[in-house]
Formats: structure tokens, sequence, C-alpha cells
């Protein structure tokens, strides 16, 4: 199960200490579908994940598949791709965050996740300054509807 809160950012704080990966993903389902596809290049790595739908919680299952994999399934996703920087690190208190900017049709997009145990916790969770508006619920903020917009929600 997945647990986690989706932030605009309000202003970028310095990375020092953050992990940069650029990563490529496409969508196979659309976003009418019930279930959500994925096939997403993080740095070297390849992946196939499975989403359920929902906002805050839901079910996510993720594996690792060869490059060649990877390649034969990227043409399905044609239409429906992002691309972006992933910046990982944590919080003052510790908590592991993820820092996406998004490059091409999102260039200017900030996007911040920060996942937790258990959904008390999520909904417990004080965001620090540089977090702008929660965009948890907001369905335009998922990965796969920003894949298929011409530009980032307004």
């Amino acid at each position: 199960m997945e647990i986690e809160k989706k932030f605009l950012v309000e202003e970028c704080p310095a990375l020092d200490g953050f992990k940069a990966e650029v990563v490529r993903q496409g969508y196979i389902t659309s976003g009418e579908d019930s279930i959500e596809v994925r096939v997403r290049q993080k740095g070297q790595g390849y992946y196939i994940t499975i989403k359920s739908r929902g906002t805050l919680a839901r079910a996510e299952y993720e594996t690792a598949v060869e490059q060649a994999q990877f390649e034969t399934l990227w043409p399905a996703t044609e239409g429906r791709r992002l691309e972006k920087t992933r910046y990982t690190g944590a919080l003052a208190d510790g908590a592991a965050v993820e820092l996406d900017i998004f490059e091409g049709h999102l260039a200017g997009l900030q996007l911040v996740e920060v996942e937790f145990a258990s959904v008390e916790d999520a909904e417990a969770f004080i965001a620090p300054g540089w977090f702008g508006a929660d965009v948890t619920e907001d369905k335009r903020y998922k990965n796969s509807a920003l894949a298929v917009a011409s530009q980032p929600p307004a």
C-alpha cells in the first residue's frame, strides 16, 4: 500500500544532499481505466508498475524489468509520457521526500511527495515552509494526468 501526500513547491530548497535521477515514464493505460499501468526508466533502472485508483492511499505493485522489455512496451505509451528529474532526500525530521522538476511540456512544474507508514501519519503531517499547496486530492496532478496534459495545470 502506498500512502503519500503531494504538494506544489513554493520555493525550491537547496538540493545539497539530494540524489538526482532522470526519470521518463509512460502510461500504457489511460486515466479512465480502473488501474494505472506505467513503464518507467529511472536512472539505469527499468520498471513496470500497476497502481489502483485512489489519491492518498492506493495499492501499488512494481517490479524491475530488463531494458529490452521496457523498450518493447515504450511505444504503447505514445501520447502519455512525461520526463522529470527526481531529487530524493530527507526533511529535517528524517521523512523521505521526492522532489520532481518536470521537463518538456510540463517545464516549470515542481512537485514534492512524502510517503507515510499510515493514513494517520499522513493526516498529521505538517509541511515545511518550502512546500506549497497540498494537491494530493487534485487529480490534475497525478502523473498519469500530467502525462497527457498539454501544459502544467493552472
